[in-house]
């Protein structure tokens, strides 16, 4: 670690080079740990609950932008569902 920042000191064209790339590695971490515990198309637990997928409100949009979507029941899907329960 000691050698890396006398490498810094020695060369200072690498300062934005190293920033950049510190930046974007931790957006790039955040960014996973936001998805992984905000969305609900991601499952981490599948022995808890096997059939996850019930519990997505089609309302509400998964993904981070949806240009003019209209979601709207299928019909044979919604009798399907009363009767399998």
């Amino acid at each position: 670690m000691l050698r890396f920042f006398s490498l810094l000191r020695k060369r200072k064209e690498l300062i934005p080079l190293v920033s950049l790339m510190a930046v974007a590695a931790s957006v790039g971490t955040s960014t996973c740990i936001y998805f992984l515990t905000t969305k609900t198309d991601i499952i981490l637990n599948k022995t808890g609950n096997p059939t996850p997928w019930e519990n997505v409100d089609p309302s509400k949009p998964q993904k981070l932008m949806t240009v003019t979507q209209k979601w709207e029941p299928v019909e044979e899907l919604q009798m399907l569902k009363r009767y399998t329960k």
